[in-house]
């Protein structure tokens, strides 16, 4: 969050086969000192787990909710059974895909990832039905998530991007006793200061002829006006939310599937200030209650503060930062290199009892 419902307009026109070579760990080749290692995965990490026939790590779970049983879908890549990090995209509303960097880098450190689809995103079921669309229902899909995934406190690591970030930041509040660490990348702990820093630093960034002509538009309501988009791309888009222009071919197939519904149902329309469900959401006095080791991320050209998120890792007993110095909303493309090597430190550190609170990575 925030990812525009009209986001997909300007991420289209990319060839599907473009990050493919690069998503492939063979495809990496010498890494420059003091970023992720480029060993290969430990004896193990490849074959499949399951058994009968087959499915490439796909698991699709059902779920119970107040509406009914839906299924989601998940994806396991590779095998630690120490280290396992369950991935949630942002939006809200957006799909796994755009996290498909992560195979260019985590299988030569051994570390098993898992893709996986909320409720109402990609490959998952969508019950086209707006009361679904609730933060609490969300925590407690996830939990039924991890329990069907074995997933606990001895491997489980969870990694939330943008909304995933609050999601991830609300399951450990009420179940951090099942995982081993946090991350919480690119994502405040206060939409109200998410709203604020939009309006207030990031919109006063524009030029003020641009900016008067995109709160006109807004005031309208007019979010599908082709003008809004033809604003916001080239003024805002690039500079905070991916700083690759054109983006790269997985975050645009994630963006062209993005569930309009959820999205604004929980951002609302506008980029500048949130109107939906997370309006109030605000957990800045309850970080010290989190006490596994947590790793906030953030970008130097992030739609969301870099202070507050270099913050976050203080407010916590056990707390690592890391802020990409070119990194935008995306950083794990814009700033890649920082953003993978980071995360590999902080994972390692707290396999190998490293973990030093207070960290900057």
């Amino acid at each position: 969050m925030p990812f525009s419902t009209y986001y997909r307009l300007v991420l289209g026109g990319l060839l599907s086969g473009l990050l493919l070579a690069a998503c492939h760990p063979a495809a990496t080749t010498d890494t420059p000192a003091g970023t992720a290692s480029t060993s290969n995965p430990p004896a193990g990490y490849f074959p499949a787990q399951e058994t009968g026939v087959k499915t490439g790590g796909v698991q699709v779970i059902p779920i119970s909710t107040p509406k009914g049983t839906f299924h989601v879908w998940t994806k396991r890549f590779g095998n630690n059974p120490k280290t396992k990090v369950l991935l949630l995209n942002g939006g809200p509303g957006a799909t796994h895909e755009y996290f498909e960097c992560m195979e260019s880098f985590l299988p030569q450190e051994g570390i098993e990832f898992i893709y996986y689809d909320q409720l109402g995103c990609g490959n998952s079921d969508n019950p086209r039905d707006t009361a679904m669309w609730s933060l609490p229902r969300y925590v407690e899909e996830v939990e039924q998530v991890r329990k069907a995934l074995n997933l606990n406190k001895d491997n489980f690591y969870l990694l939330g991007h943008s909304w995933g970030g609050i999601l991830a930041a609300e399951y450990a509040f009420k179940y951090q006793q099942n995982l081993k660490g946090l991350i919480i990348s690119n994502m405040m702990m206060s939409c109200p200061a998410y709203g604020k820093y939009a309006d207030e630093v990031l919109a006063k960034q524009l030029k003020p002829e641009v900016l008067r002509e995109i709160r006109q538009i807004e005031a309208k309501k007019d979010f599908s006006n082709p003008r809004y988009m033809g604003l916001l791309e080239p003024n805002f888009y690039a500079q905070h939310l991916c700083r690759i222009v054109p983006n790269p071919e997985p975050v645009t197939r994630a963006m062209g599937k993005i569930n309009q519904s959820l999205y604004v149902t929980m951002q609302g329309p506008s980029e500048f200030g949130i109107s939906g469900k997370l309006t109030t959401w605000d957990r800045t006095k309850d970080l010290p209650q989190l006490k596994i080791p947590v790793l906030s991320i953030g970008g130097k050209y992030d739609t969301m503060d870099p202070a507050h998120m270099e913050w976050i890792a203080t407010q916590v007993p056990r707390g690592n930062s890391l802020i990409c110095p070119q990194g935008s909303h995306m950083a794990m493309y814009d700033d890649q290199q920082t953003y993978m090597t980071g995360l590999v430190r902080y994972l390692k550190s707290v396999e190998d009892g490293s973990f030093k609170p207070g960290t900057k990575l």
